[in-house]
């Protein structure tokens, strides 16, 4: 068994389920091509990572989609909170695995060398962090589990990345940031990202 296991959350790809803020502006149909290729691209940079890749549904277990069942072991989220369910999805992973690295589905600017970066600084580091540009963060490494670390959050606000930072701190755990990059969550984002241009002209 692989010891490092890479943690995804994705939701469904559904019309009207996806991406509603950014919907608000574009349409619902445009907002799911737009959350359509951000999976696309999530799964290439996910297949090139050596580890056990461990995908987390937000409604259900799709097992005829485009992530191979042979690469990808497929959960279902379970939780109260979007909190919950990354805590629940690192317990699982840390059944079998000694590292873990989640990472969700709305950074086009994340690449694998970020992500084995994470991984090898769990080596030195108790947390790992990738910040967010909106004041979120668009990965978190682990070795364990500090529950402290997924409660009492403001979940979808740029205060989250603050308020885990000073959890870690309270705890006294060591941390490392990996680079700043941009989710793409409203149409400012969607609009400097490189997935405009792509789609736009399309």
């Amino acid at each position: 068994m692989n010891k490092d296991a890479l943690i995804i959350l994705i939701r469904n790809p559904h019309l009207g389920s996806v991406k509603t803020r950014l919907a608000a502006e574009i349409g619902d149909k445009g907002a799911l091509k737009v959350y359509t290729a951000l999976l696309d691209y999530t799964r290439l940079i996910a297949s090139e990572i050596q580890s056990s890749r461990l995908l987390f549904y937000s409604n259900f277990i799709d097992d005829k989609d485009s992530w191979d069942n042979r690469i990808f072991t497929k959960f279902l989220q379970e939780g109260n909170s979007f909190g919950a369910r990354m805590c629940r999805a690192f317990k699982l992973a840390f059944n079998d695995h000694e590292k873990a690295v989640i990472i969700g589905s709305d950074c086009e600017e994340l690449t694998p060398e970020i992500i084995r970066e994470a991984f090898n600084r769990l080596s030195e580091f108790d947390v790992i962090l990738g910040p967010a540009k909106d004041g979120g963060y668009y990965l978190m490494g682990l070795k364990k589990i500090y529950p402290e670390l997924f409660t009492n959050k403001k979940w979808s606000t740029s205060s989250v990345l603050k308020d885990t930072l000073n959890e870690i701190k309270k705890i006294g755990l060591s941390f490392y940031l990996l680079p700043v990059l941009s989710d793409i969550d409203d149409f400012e984002d969607f609009k400097n990202s490189k997935l405009y241009k792509k789609i736009v002209l399309s």
